[in-house]
């Protein structure tokens, strides 16, 4: 069994992303978001997150910009369908407090199932949550694995980018 993914996280960070868990890839890795399939790390510089495109082997680089990283369920799997509704129930109190003791200005879940679970809704819009989560104001975006097929890499970097230009309207930003 491979060890737990290490979050990437400071206090007072502009945006958390959080993934749904860590891919087996991944935690064997100790690294967050390595398959080469996996969309994340091009989308997040060329929404304007970051000023070049970070090598998953340099994830913890990504605190320079304002941005941390996380997953909402620690265990690792396959493929996010692995998990059941017991694994989000088990993760949703210690995921909560990890994100308010954080204080990021922003919680951005990669892919609606997370935080669908979590707040027990299914009929979630994306972009910017109503509610706060961890004291953070969420934000649900599409997964950037390479499974989802839903989106294109143009369609992830548009709606990253708007969660970087809420970013700069409200005064707390990634560096670039």
């Amino acid at each position: 069994m491979a060890a737990p993914l290490p979050d990437i996280l400071a206090p007072g960070l502009a945006v958390v992303f959080c993934g749904i868990n860590p891919a087996l890839s991944a935690a064997a890795a100790g690294h967050h978001f390595v398959a080469r399939t996996n969309r994340f790390w091009r989308a997040v510089h060329l929404a304007g997150f970051t000023p070049e495109e970070i090598r998953p082997e340099n994830d913890r680089t990504i605190l320079q910009y304002g941005c941390g990283l996380t997953a909402v369920v620690g265990r690792a799997t396959a493929r996010a369908d692995e998990l059941s509704a017991r694994d989000f129930a088990d993760a949703a109190e210690r995921f909560e407090g990890k994100i308010a003791r954080a204080a990021p200005r922003f919680v951005a879940f990669l892919g609606k199932a997370a935080y669908a679970a979590l707040v027990d809704r299914r009929d979630l819009a994306w972009g910017p949550q109503a509610a706060t989560f961890g004291g953070a104001r969420p934000w649900v975006l599409p997964n950037p694995s390479g499974r989802n097929r839903a989106f294109s890499l143009d369609q992830l970097v548009c709606a990253y980018r708007e969660l970087q230009r809420a970013l700069h309207r409200t005064g707390s930003h990634a560096e670039s």
